[in-house]
């Protein structure tokens, strides 16, 4: 009677476990958004003066399962687009709008575009009185560290979830060949 009811516990505790799988469930510290095979490995690519997007990207790709290095064979993320702004609205208090659009796409190791480009923003605001202008500085930078980061996350997300539309390969058109005309005499 004894062995029955080890077996009976241990069945219990395999179906448990696979009914709890099955529905999603996973155990904290494991990571569900595992990239895709196909980006598993990528080298980055991006303009001059984006150093923290840089960094912050190989922190996000690298947690997502992405191997960032400079392979010949791997994928590359390219950043196409990296346009920052800052406007400011005028009254009692200066309200600062600070904007980040970047543009990217995935490239195969030789060039060809494997993603369509995509373009991601991100937008903080803040009020400020012109009596702090150190505050502002403070402020900005701050605020401009957290735009950055939210890019890069955006970027880490859809690479690991797949949703990037594929790249639409142009084809040339086929030329019709016709046989010449004889001139009429």
């Amino acid at each position: 009677m004894h062995l029955v009811q080890r077996v009976a516990a241990i069945v219990l505790t395999l179906g448990l476990s696979a009914g709890l799988t099955g529905c999603g469930f996973y155990l904290k510290g494991t990571n569900p958004n595992v990239a895709p095979v196909t980006y598993a490995n990528m080298s980055l690519v991006l303009p001059q003066n984006t150093e923290n997007l840089e960094e912050k990207l190989k922190i996000y790709l690298g947690a997502a399962g992405v191997t960032i290095s400079n392979d010949a064979n791997s994928y590359v993320l390219r950043v196409l687009d990296y346009t920052p702004r800052r406007l400011e609205l005028n009254g009692k208090l200066v309200e600062t709008l600070l904007r980040l659009n970047v543009t990217f796409r995935i490239e195969d190791a030789q060039g060809n575009p494997v993603t369509e480009p995509r373009t991601l923003m991100a937008t903080r605001s803040y009020q400020y009185d012109v009596a702090t202008v150190n505050t502002d500085d403070q402020e900005q930078k701050y605020l401009n560290n957290v735009i950055v980061d939210d890019i890069a996350q955006q970027i880490a997300r859809q690479i690991s979830s797949n949703r990037l539309p594929p790249a639409v390969q142009k084809t040339q058109a086929p030329v019709a060949l016709t046989a010449p005309v004889p001139a009429a005499e």
